[in-house]
């Protein structure tokens, strides 16, 4: 079996929203054989650069586009591509977009393997450790702390018993901040689990006296408060914070999480499967449970991204809870034939080969707005 075909789709809604969510447009990365097979991936991360890694000639030897390494390979020796990949590509960047394009084809290729074998990728992984697992409700604060509360008192009635806040206009004052919170505690009422995501706003001491008020609100974690790059201020933070403090999202590939992980700088890691891939994610896995620290998955793109979600985080020891992103985007809601979505708080894991789920073809082609790889 040899690769024929790598094709960049790149999609996105009509109306782009000023607002922090990938859930507005998406590249999907679409593998495909000499047999007649095709697996899928997804990044998360601009669309057009990653087309670009993609489409880009061959400049030197540890410089090249990413299609031509792949065609005519083998796409079930996916470890020996991974680092094809990532020795080829050394002077375009190494923690960067070229490892999102790389998780992409990652993601593909294991999605392809598992069609394949027939298998679901949490099997080729090692097997799933659990059926389902506890969803939160991902979305954006309100604009002010009433907004808010109205925003939890949706997702509550919707059947979720955790929800998470996050980003903007968080950071602007502290009073701001603090009614933020307090709005989602009161939205949400004092028995569900409220998470924080601070996105990336302050420096370690005011994330720390942030961190004292908001443990008043009982929120599960407060999520990337330091610039992703603050790797001393998260191990600073998190050895005097009340509450357990989370990031890894921004981060792509076992290079990138090494030093968190080394310094055991935070309690919950969190893997984005756009933004690593299952073989990254795989590794990173094993060095964070080895820690004894926690998992969750980052996702805040299409179903595709879900589904690969769903295969990783199920192998995982302590799969306590599952990001689910509730925006209204229809990349988010309409790109598979499957609904990949929490019902009364929890949500499924696939069981079908690969991913266990399918474009929906008719909505990516209403979609699409540029496409590469095709002959």
């Amino acid at each position: 079996m040899k690769i024929t075909e790598v094709i960049c789709q790149i999609l996105r809604v009509e109306n782009v929203e000023a607002k922090t969510a990938g859930s507005q447009d998406s590249v999907l990365i679409r593998v495909r054989t000499d047999n007649g097979l095709e697996g899928v991936g997804e990044a998360d991360s601009s669309p057009e650069m990653v087309k670009a890694v993609f489409d880009a000639p061959f400049s030197h030897n540890i410089t090249c586009g990413l299609r031509e390494l792949l065609v005519g390979e083998n796409p079930l020796e996916i470890g020996r591509l991974w680092e094809k990949m990532y020795h080829r590509t050394m002077y375009s960047g190494r923690r960067s977009v070229t490892i999102t394009a790389m998780a992409a084809v990652d993601m593909a290729l294991w999605d392809l393997k598992g069609k394949h074998f027939g298998e679901p990728i949490h099997r080729l992984l090692g097997g799933k450790r659990h059926d389902q697992i506890f969803a939160y409700a991902s979305i954006l604060f309100g604009q002010d702390g009433q907004e808010t509360a109205d925003i939890g008192r949706r997702w509550r009635e919707a059947g979720y018993q955790a929800v998470k806040f996050g980003w903007e206009p968080m950071g602007e004052s502290e009073r701001l901040d603090i009614e933020l919170v307090s709005g989602a505690r009161e939205g949400l009422g004092a028995d569900a689990t409220l998470l924080i995501d601070a996105g990336c706003v302050w420096d370690a001491r005011t994330a720390l006296r942030r961190a004292h008020v908001f443990s008043e609100y009982d929120i599960e974690w407060l999520e990337e408060p330091l610039s992703p790059d603050d790797v001393e201020g998260y191990r600073w933070l998190r050895d005097r914070s009340p509450v357990p403090i989370a990031a890894g999202e921004s981060d792509c590939g076992r290079q990138a999480f090494a030093p968190l992980i080394d310094r055991r700088a935070l309690d919950v890691y969190q893997i984005d499967l756009a933004r690593n891939g299952f073989t990254e994610a795989a590794y990173i896995k094993q060095r964070v449970e080895e820690i004894g620290a926690r998992l969750c998955n980052h996702c805040y793109t299409s179903p595709v991204t879900v589904a690969a979600s769903l295969h990783w985080l199920s192998t995982c020891r302590d799969a306590f809870l599952f990001e689910d992103c509730v925006d209204d985007s229809p990349l988010r809601h309409e790109m598979t034939c499957e609904k990949v979505q929490a019902e009364n708080g929890w949500i499924r894991v696939p069981d079908g080969p690969g991913l266990g789920v399918t474009l929906n073809e008719d909505f990516v082609a209403s979609q699409l707005i540029a496409e590469s790889g095709r002959d």
